[in-house]
């Protein structure tokens, strides 16, 4: 009887540590997969300042595309590195791509690209503050130009400080906000 009771112990111990080295393989096995999946397919970003509002604020944590992101199109919101800043990275809306003229009338707050007026439903007010780039201007092989849609408080391509964006500099595109959560959805 006492053999009983000691070969029944010692299965119980097995099946314990076989549970216990599951479980841990389980865990490294999903580990390893979130940490390739945000370092090759997408990356967490989060917003610093007031310069993409009323469509994103400070502190909303995005999602970005990195894998296959490399041609960016009007509209799309991006991260930028900007070492030159010494600051966090900058996120902006693409306005221009290479070859692009745009032209902003401070007076009347309007923005246009190739001669068009665009239609910015997405901007909190007119764009009327300047820096020190010199309109019209076109936009360089290889490089985006990017505006915030807070115009009159954000640092763009308006500036020489940030100036045109080369393209090797965008971490990617914001396609999901998941913080804060009451409005959580993708980013068009």
């Amino acid at each position: 009887m006492e053999n009983q009771v000691g070969a029944g112990q010692g299965k119980q111990k097995r099946n314990w540590c076989r549970e216990l080295y599951e479980w841990v393989e389980s865990a490294v096995f999903t580990i390893v997969l979130m940490l390739l999946i945000f370092t090759l397919l997408i990356r967490p970003a989060t917003v610093f300042g007031s310069s993409m509002v009323p469509t994103l604020h400070g502190g909303d944590r995005l999602i970005l595309q990195q894998i296959g992101y490399n041609d960016p199109q009007y509209g799309d919101i991006i991260v930028v590195d900007t070492p030159q800043l010494e600051e966090p990275a900058i996120v902006k809306r693409v306005i221009g791509r290479p070859g692009d003229v745009i032209d902003i009338n401070f007076a009347t707050g309007a923005v246009a690209r190739n001669g068009e007026l665009l239609e910015e439903e997405y901007i909190n007010e007119p764009t009327h503050v300047s820096f020190d780039i010199e309109f019209p201007v076109t936009v360089p092989e290889g490089h985006i130009f990017v505006l915030g849609d807070n115009r009159n408080a954000s640092l763009d391509s308006r500036s020489s400080q940030v100036g045109m964006v080369d393209i090797r500099s965008v971490m990617g595109k914001a396609i999901f906000r998941f913080f804060p959560v009451n409005v959580a959805g993708p980013l068009s």
